[in-house]
């Protein structure tokens, strides 16, 4: 790197460089200026460290917000999911049944229903929960399932409670804790007694354990085997205790191994085929008609149905289990796989089943770390190239001015010389231009990789209330003029993880078809036979979900934008949510204005109902009520103001406290700006007509300037 030589310079310091302490001096002629690399890193640095306090600064990263559990690690993020069906070949999530737990402001309850997040609450730390078992007694049923500690980093084995069928479930604690790995407890009763068979392989051996003081109390009975099988489960067929386990062979686990006795407690003796090519357990094998099934897994659960089980042969095959898979990819909480499935009867005849799922992948952070580095790596090696390309072009044009020795290398060399000193001369407009995109490159490749290192694996996730999940449906009035910005709309929300449906309130022309939508979750078309912008809170029995967020087809933000939005309102279900704020203050007479007047006066007092959520029974019985008839009149006649409306009847229902709630938006793009389409493409004309709204309304329902509320209110910070 290049020596940059001062004016008259003779090997002393003058004053004017005696304060760059950074300047390295070689008087052989070769060196270079230390200062351009230093600032340059501690540029990116800054930008480096200003984009890690933006990560962390956005909650959904932590995804429950609770430093001592759920820790991010190579195994995943495994949660426990409730299915219900009239077969075990007919299951659907929880959340199809809907089933509503009011205390968790769940309508309906979605989910994961078990996740680390329920036991570290609870006060039982844990990083994910995995490997469910369902064991019934009386009228309870009891969840046994891994919990990693971590803490110790090993598996424990968990027990939840549930009174309800599998909608809810009670912690009830550890209860089974060793110096080894547990994992997919199995528990039976035998003679009278309850046994639980835990995969703890790492010993080598199968193990039973009894029951002391059922759930949380157990003692280790008998090793049954001295083989270290995982996944292993012993069912009763034909007067016989059948136990299926793998066996690692060359790091996998694709031999099945089929043992048989007289007792679960042995002695155990290997079926003649023993081993059989299949893919390891997922999950207790169950019968079904008389038949047996054993289920099995690689990313997702299968099932192979056993046609011939006897001492001297076995076949399975394999049929369709009937589980839609997620389709939501990593946004959803089983998107990436899923390892055990138990199914279990009960008394009403229905089945339930609960089953695990993650939405990354093994050494997902691994991974992501070593791109991380080497990105940050790369944005280095871009700064120490420019530093010392530009050491070299100053360096060089001294070299050059004092050279008389011109041979043939030598003008080649200057001709590259001169390329260079034309792109990275700093004095020029193309060397800064060149300089400044270089830098420009190196901050956004380095931002990159603090993104992959500290982002998580780009999931967006939802966020829980209570410990629980929910969903809620979208709904969306639109026409013909903009079926663009709707197959935009349906594509990117469908994928959310919270949306259970989407409503299209079809107010012109004729209507598309439901089967030209790129769409992850079901659509529906709801045609009006009047173009009025009532329609949008017409009272729609079809909706299921007691949430509905409406948001107009020509906005674009991101799905963790609207899960925040959810959390807020699940947590107050008596206002309206959104993304929008307004403030309407007196004196009269009263003008609509934009955003920037209510954060000038820090305050609002109404949300746009073109995003926002609302529990959909309320908002439109009081829309469509007699109370309100004449605010539809007014918006049929200026075919506007539908939601300034509802904010009045928010406002005039809830006599004192708040009405609205605002969720500031990381960002949201307006689509129709590009299309023309938009109701209030003459900005000027529509706060004029939104004025008259105002008063008449005010006149009508009462006024909101009393309604005021200041941003930055919540904990949450969502609000600023």
């Amino acid at each position: 790197m290049g020596w940059i030589p001062t004016a008259g310079n003779t090997g002393r310091t003058s004053d004017k460089t005696h304060g760059f302490r950074w300047r390295v001096h070689d008087n052989g002629g070769g060196g270079s200026s230390m200062h351009p690399l230093f600032v340059s890193f501690l540029l990116c640095s800054c930008f480096g460290v200003f984009y890690i306090f933006y990560l962390f600064s956005n909650p959904n990263l932590n995804y429950y917000n609770n430093s001592l559990g759920c820790q991010e690690d190579n195994e995943g993020s495994w949660g426990i999911g409730v299915f219900y069906g009239d077969s075990p070949f007919s299951l659907k999530p929880i959340e199809a049944m809907n089933i509503w737990d009011n205390k968790s402001a769940a309508w309906p309850v979605a989910n994961p229903v078990l996740t680390c997040a329920s036991l570290t609450d609870s006060g039982f730390p844990s990083s994910f929960v995995h490997g469910p078992f369902l064991y019934a007694q009386d009228d309870s049923l009891y969840m046994f399932f891994e919990s990693k500690n971590p803490i110790t980093m090993q598996g424990d084995i968990g027990v939840a409670r549930s009174m309800d069928d599998g909608a809810t479930w009670e912690q009830l604690g550890v209860a089974l804790d060793k110096d080894l790995h547990l994992s997919r407890p199995y528990v039976f009763d035998y003679n009278g007694k309850i046994y639980m068979m835990p995969d703890g392989s790492v010993k080598g051996d199968v193990r039973l354990y009894r029951a002391i003081e059922f759930p949380l109390k157990w003692k280790l009975e008998k090793i049954i085997l001295d083989r270290p099988l995982v996944d292993a489960f012993i069912i009763q067929h034909e007067q016989k205790y059948w136990l299926f386990g793998s066996y690692e062979t060359r790091l996998t686990y694709d031999h099945l191994e089929i043992w048989y006795s007289n007792s679960p407690f042995g002695p155990w003796t290997p079926h003649k085929n023993t081993p059989v090519s299949g893919p390891r357990n997922g999950g207790p094998p169950f019968s079904y008609n008389g038949n047996v099934y054993r289920l099995a897994h690689d990313d997702q659960v299968r099932v192979f149905k056993v046609e011939v089980l006897t001492v001297n042969s076995y076949k399975e095959v394999e049929v369709d289990l009937g589980i839609e898979n997620p389709t939501k990819g990593i946004n959803a909480w089983n998107g990436a796989r899923s390892h055990h499935l138990n199914v279990h009867r009960l008394k009403t005849g229905q089945w339930l089943a609960v089953a695990d799922g993650d939405r990354t992948l093994y050494g997902d952070v691994t991974s992501r770390r070593v791109v991380g580095c080497g990105l940050i790596l790369a944005a280095g090696s871009i700064i120490y190239i420019l530093c010392w390309l530009l050491g070299f072009v100053k360096c060089s044009i001294l070299i050059t001015h004092n050279s008389k020795k011109k041979n043939g290398v030598f003008l080649v060399s200057e001709r590259l010389k001169s390329r260079l000193r034309l792109s990275m001369n700093p004095n020029t407009y193309k060397g800064k231009f060149v300089l400044s995109s270089l830098v420009i490159i190196s901050i956004v490749i380095m931002c990159v990789g603090f993104g992959y290192i500290y982002g998580g694996n780009g999931s967006e996730k939802p966020y829980p209330v209570n410990g629980r999940f929910s969903q809620f449906t979208l709904l969306a009035m639109t026409y013909d003029a903009r079926i663009w910005n709707l197959k935009m709309y349906v594509k990117h929300y469908s994928r959310c993880a919270s949306v259970r449906e989407i409503v299209v309130v079809w107010n012109k022309g004729g209507p598309p078809d439901v089967n030209g939508f790129d769409s992850k979750v079901p659509v529906r078309i709801r045609v009006e036979e009047q173009n009025s912008l009532n329609n949008r809170f017409k009272p729609d029995p079809l909706i299921h979900t007691k949430a509905v967020l409406e948001l107009d087809d020509d906005i674009m933000m991101s799905c963790d934008v609207l899960e925040r939005g959810f959390k807020t309102w699940r947590e107050n279900p008596q206002r309206l949510v959104g993304f929008y704020p307004r403030l309407v203050t007196g004196p009269p007479p009263l003008k609509y204005r934009p955003e920037k007047h209510a954060r000038k006066h820090n305050g609002y007092n109404m949300i746009l109902t073109g995003a926002a959520f609302v529990d959909h029974e309320v908002a439109f019985e009081r829309y469509w009520g007699k109370e309100a008839e004449p605010g539809r009149k007014m918006v049929d006649e200026v075919f506007n103001c539908e939601d300034v409306l509802m904010n009045f009847l928010y406002a005039n229902a809830t006599r004192a406290g708040v009405s609205v709630e605002y969720v500031k938006p990381a960002w949201a793009v307006d689509t129709s700006k590009f299309s023309g389409v938009a109701i209030s493409g003459n900005t000027q004309a529509h706060y004029r007509v939104r004025s008259k709204c105002l008063e008449k309304f005010t006149k009508l329902y009462g006024g909101l300037s009393d309604r005021k509320v200041e941003f930055r209110r919540r904990k949450d910070g969502w609000d600023l």
